[in-house]
């Protein structure tokens, strides 16, 4: 889908008004009129370019920020649900358990848990790839010349010779 750099503009200022959470939100054709589109094609070319359609958008801007929440521990769950603009408890609950995978309880309580000391970060909110780069060896960081020239694996080829049991050398 190739788009004009002004429907651009205007697609992600759509994106940012959907993104807040206010006392009377804006209605999709509000939000479509605002962008100068049609509903129906606002929302089929906001969903080619975020992936997903502008309710579900904003659903999913709702239950990140409900998440905040829930982390800083300040505000009951029921709070939470007002502040995020959701109406029902009970619908809100069921929709961040379904989504999120835990309860807005479980959520806030294992996030209480996780940020007990002041100015470390959890292993748990890490995300995988810097996890997994703790675990990897300091010549693992090359960089991309050193290991395209194949200099990585004459050295390594080297190395493995020097360390045979018997002190002979393979190869």
């Amino acid at each position: 889908m190739l788009l004009r750099h002004d429907s651009f503009a205007r697609l992600c200022d759509a994106r940012r008004m959907l993104g807040e959470i206010s006392e009377q939100p804006l209605s999709i054709a509000e939000i479509a009129c605002a962008a100068r589109i049609s509903p129906f094609h606002f929302i089929r070319q906001f969903e080619a370019l975020f992936g997903l359609t502008p309710h579900q958008f904003r659903i999913q801007s709702r239950l990140d920020q409900a998440k905040v929440l829930l982390a800083k521990g300040e505000h009951s769950i029921t709070e939470v649900c007002m502040e995020v603009g959701m109406s029902s408890l009970g619908s809100f609950s069921d929709l961040f358990a379904r989504r999120i995978g835990s309860t807005p309880s479980e959520y806030q309580r294992r996030a209480r848990v996780m940020v007990q000391i002041p100015g470390i970060l959890p292993h748990a909110l890490f995300p995988g790839c810097f996890s997994m780069m703790g675990c990897l060896p300091v010549d693992a960081f090359r960089n991309f010349r050193e290991a395209s020239s194949g200099q990585v694996a004459v050295e390594s080829s080297h190395a493995n010779q020097a360390h045979q049991p018997d002190g002979r050398r393979s190869g």
